[in-house]
């Protein structure tokens, strides 16, 4: 398995150093992500428009591993104010809704007074979920046709 690193540009990762995601086989961690827009590296007041960015964030760094949300399987929501959660809802659930991946909410401190909401996901890729599905399909054929043939051969000595 190939393993490779992802980044937004952000100057966090570069003095901190850590990567924005990392891809390793169909597997996708995409580190905590905030509420800012790296193109600027400016961040809203308001909670509901963190989330949003934050989203933006993640999607940019699941396209760039060729997935999206539709194969996110976890999601961690990280509030500096719990009862702020219910404001992103609509938010969420719009990503999230059909998806429903496992999710966690827990309310911390931030590193940065202004960041409100961090999320975090983990995703695997469906492709090459499909191609494990399709290449164990031919063997469990085999072994089905083998039992078949066997159930055959029992049926035919006891006659």
């Amino acid at each position: 398995m190939t393993r490779r690193l992802i980044s937004s540009g952000s100057t966090f990762e570069k003095s901190i150093g850590y990567s924005r995601a990392v891809v390793d086989g169909d597997w996708i961690f995409v580190s905590g992500t905030t509420g800012f827009d790296y193109s600027n590296m400016t961040i809203s007041d308001d909670v509901v428009a963190q989330c949003e960015q934050a989203l933006k964030n993640i999607a940019a760094a699941l396209k760039q591993a060729d997935s999206g949300f539709q194969d996110v399987v976890r999601v961690r929501y990280l509030m500096t104010n719990g009862p702020d959660f219910e404001r992103c809802w609509a938010t969420v659930g719009r990503i999230f809704g059909e998806v429903r991946p496992a999710c966690t909410v827990e309310v911390v401190g931030l590193t940065d007074p202004r960041m409100q909401i961090e999320i975090e996901v983990t995703a695997l890729r469906r492709k090459g979920a499909a191609k494990a599905k399709s290449a164990a399909r031919p063997k469990a054929k085999a072994k089905a046709k083998a039992g078949a043939k066997t159930a055959s051969k029992n049926a035919k000595r006891r006659k």
